[in-house]
């Protein structure tokens, strides 16, 4: 049993079963995979997946324990490495971020622009994606960490790292009616019009869709649901509907044909996390990047908070 054939296999998994899109994420051949993944199976005696012809079209129940069992022996290599790499050459490696449009656009930017600075033999490169599918990556090893804005209940796997809260605002051009509403804003008068806001937005759990159906309003007509956030400011501004957005996405010198009204006493704030996978080794750059996040996440902190036992209490 070879690593390699390990790797072969999982990848085949993460690309929904496809060799060929594996082959090309390898950098190798799809017959060479297929016979690595042909060898694994013929050693363990099982089959890892289930074939129609050529196709592999779906993987079997042992397969299934094959696949979680070589994600995490993968996954202890890739820690044996990085503790090796911290004290051979601890200021190059690399460094993924998976994140929201939103965090990429508005939060990151002078952060990235300092790490960069302070480690530039690091690759870091960033991923974006909606809440589930960043944490996801996380989960399946994709990425290193995540900025999350979104309840991430189905991760358990995930440790959460506090980082700061962030609320929300309506944009709209200056002659937009809304403008005439009673000031504040009410949730009714946000209802009445059609709404350009997140793809997420109502998801189950959100805080959006948690204020609508705390006050029993029936969830508005959603004009565009947009992943990112310029692009949810471009509609506003052709007219679709009113911008329901992440207040520091607003920008008062680009965005000077818009007005912002406030939102934040309508909804709860929103949390934001740096989510990790608890069985990670973390480089000490990553630790500074986290840092550079969030002041206050200090590697005592981040330890305190990931690696602390739970103490469970038996005495009842």
């Amino acid at each position: 049993m070879k690593l390699q054939q390990l790797r072969y296999a999982l990848e085949v998994y993460r690309h929904n079963l496809n060799v060929s899109e594996a082959a090309d994420a390898l950098f190798t051949s799809q017959p060479g995979i297929s016979k690595q993944i042909r060898l694994l199976e013929e050693e363990l005696g099982i089959q890892i997946f289930i074939r129609s012809g050529k196709r592999v079209v779906s993987v079997s129940q042992p397969g299934k324990a094959v696949l979680e069992i070589s994600e995490r022996i993968l996954r202890d290599v890739q820690n044996i490495k990085n503790i090796g790499s911290e004290f051979t050459d601890h200021d190059s490696g690399s460094l993924t971020i998976a994140t929201t449009h939103t965090q990429a656009r508005y939060a990151l930017p002078k952060i990235v622009a300092e790490f960069v600075k302070n480690y530039p033999k690091v690759n870091l490169t960033i991923k974006q994606g909606s809440p589930s599918a960043i944490a996801q990556m996380v989960s399946s090893g994709e990425a290193d960490l995540a900025i999350i804005t979104e309840r991430i209940d189905d991760h358990p796997e995930l440790g959460k790292l506090p980082c700061y809260e962030w609320n929300h605002a309506v944009i709209v051009p200056h002659d937009h009616p809304l403008l005439d509403c009673r000031n504040p804003l009410s949730l009714e008068d946000l209802a009445s019009f059609p709404l350009v806001t997140y793809e997420f937005a109502f998801n189950s759990g959100s805080s959006i869709a948690r204020t609508f159906n705390k006050a029993h309003i029936e969830q508005p007509d959603v004009a565009l649901s947009a992943a990112d956030t310029d692009v949810l400011k471009t509609y506003v501004r052709l007219g679709l509907g009113v911008g329901l957005m992440a207040k520091m996405a607003y920008d008062p010198v680009v965005d000077q044909d818009l007005q912002l009204i406030d939102a934040a006493h309508l909804f709860e704030p929103s949390p934001t996390w740096i989510a990790l996978r608890t069985d990670t080794y973390l480089r000490g750059y990553a630790y500074d990047f986290i840092q550079m996040f969030a002041p206050k996440l200090t590697r005592e902190a981040v330890d305190r908070i990931l690696y602390t036992p739970v103490v469970e209490d038996f005495s009842i």
